[in-house]
């Protein structure tokens, strides 16, 4: 895809989030569910309209996340449909800890990969993140106001299913490990 100038945002619920080991289920509704490692951002003070340069003080820490999406929603519906495409339940596995902050030197030099049934599919680093995790909460935060506990997925690297030839989707059976360096591996199999 394009590399966007401004973060492109959509909203999970929170039915759409699980835990390390526990089950993504693929949803009747859709053939195209694709996989996506992510660095997450654990808010940790409320605010709002927030200068970037004060960012880092509203992260708690971080955590492993998989920005699970059923592509033919997302991209295909009229309109497309982001929200809907990555929001069913099931399609935010973060885990399986909270490390804190001062126990991350730079979010933006850790390795991040995402293994399928033990093949690794996505092996980069969140040095190439678009946006940086202060940029990311202080755009944010422009919009809305954060909560403590509120979690922002920053971003996938390259080597998802969709852009894959030919496509790779996930299938029942499956199973997904998402690991970034420091913060653990979030496992979890897909049904």
């Amino acid at each position: 895809m394009e590399i966007p100038s401004e973060p492109i945002l959509f909203s999970k619920y929170p039915t759409a989030l699980i835990g390390d080991k526990a089950e993504i289920v693929l949803p009747e509704v859709s053939d195209q569910v694709d996989y996506e490692a992510e660095l997450v951002i654990v808010v940790g003070k409320k605010g709002r309209h927030i200068a970037r340069e004060q960012a880092m003080e509203y992260v708690a820490g971080y955590a492993v996340g998989h920005d699970v999406s059923a592509r033919d929603w997302q991209l295909n519906k009229p309109g497309k449909q982001w929200m809907g495409g990555k929001t069913f339940d099931t399609f935010a596995p973060v885990g399986p800890a909270l490390v804190t902050a001062d126990e991350v030197p730079d979010p933006h030099a850790l390795g991040i990969r995402l293994r399928l049934n033990g093949q690794t599919m996505q092996d980069s680093s969140t040095s190439q993140l678009i946006f940086r995790v202060d940029e990311v909460i202080a755009y944010l935060s422009q919009i809305f106001t954060l909560e403590p506990g509120d979690l922002i997925f920053t971003g996938t690297p390259p080597g998802v299913g969709m852009a894959r030839k030919p496509p790779v989707w996930l299938k029942s059976g499956d199973v997904v490990e998402v690991e970034i360096d420091g913060l653990g591996t979030l496992t979890n199999p897909v049904k």
